[in-house]
């Protein structure tokens, strides 16, 4: 029987409200404009990553969904008031309608903005993948997240780290009921320990900056390698489709 699997959203309990990538390294301050932070409220509060692909859109897991949505973009360090952020309340979101919780499949949502960002040097979109890109094993790719330490711990600013993608095998074998590398991607490679955790869910995975993959599930524990990610370029169809039909809503 498999271990048990887990979702990366985070849930806020307790006043907590950061972490890093396991293993991974601060981030260069603002080095990553796409780079957003998705709130939802509710009975209780939690938070996954994002990316900002248009100026009033942002790409995120669909397993993030929730109650009163916000975005916040330009930050880094999440403990400070910095000049460079803008947060922004979330008006409709669109979860990709065949996302199934239980297999995990489609694990993809946009996020329309209220109002436009305002485009700066700390706030930019990251180019979308080409329909008939595809990223093969082997291939160097990285993250960055507020999410789960390694040790407990939850520090303030974003982190990252660079993550290998792994052959099809490779997922099958762990995750043979629910892993579809059509519409998926195999990351992380075992030995290198470095991980997405708690709180990094729907937090892009950028190749040569592109974004290419969106933070799904992994084990219960971030240290057993690798991850599952959404495959982006499987869904461009429907993310044109879904911005033109929204932009009259």
């Amino acid at each position: 029987m498999l271990p048990l699997l887990s979702l990366l959203a985070s849930v806020l309990l307790s006043g907590v409200e950061g972490g890093e990538i396991y293993w991974g390294k601060e981030a260069k301050p603002h080095s990553r404009p796409y780079m957003a932070r998705v709130h939802f409220y509710g009975n209780r509060g939690g938070y996954c990553g994002g990316s900002l692909v248009q100026d009033n859109f942002v790409l995120t897991a669909a397993h993030c969904e929730g109650r009163e949505m916000t975005v916040m973009m330009g930050a880094h360090n999440i403990k400070k008031k910095e000049n460079n952020r803008q947060v922004i309340r979330v008006i409709q979101t669109f979860p990709h309608k065949d996302y199934d919780a239980e297999t995990h499949i489609n694990d993809i949502m946009l996020l329309k903005l209220k109002k436009k960002v305002q485009l700066t040097k700390t706030v930019k979109p990251i180019a979308l993948p080409r329909p008939r890109d595809w990223v093969k094993p082997g291939r160097v790719c990285s993250v960055a997240g507020w999410g789960e330490m390694a040790d407990g711990n939850f520090p303030d600013t974003l982190q990252e780290a660079d993550l290998k993608v792994q052959a099809e095998k490779t997922c099958k074998d762990l995750f043979p009921n629910d892993y579809n590398n059509t519409i998926q991607l195999c990351v992380g490679k075992p030995k290198s320990k470095k991980a997405t955790a708690s709180g990094d869910s729907g937090g892009p995975l950028v190749c040569k900056g592109v974004v290419q993959g969106i933070v799904s599930y992994a084990y219960q524990s971030p240290e057993l390698l690798p991850q599952v990610f959404t495959r982006i370029s499987n869904f461009l169809p429907w993310i044109h489709e879904t911005m033109k039909l929204s932009r009259g809503n």
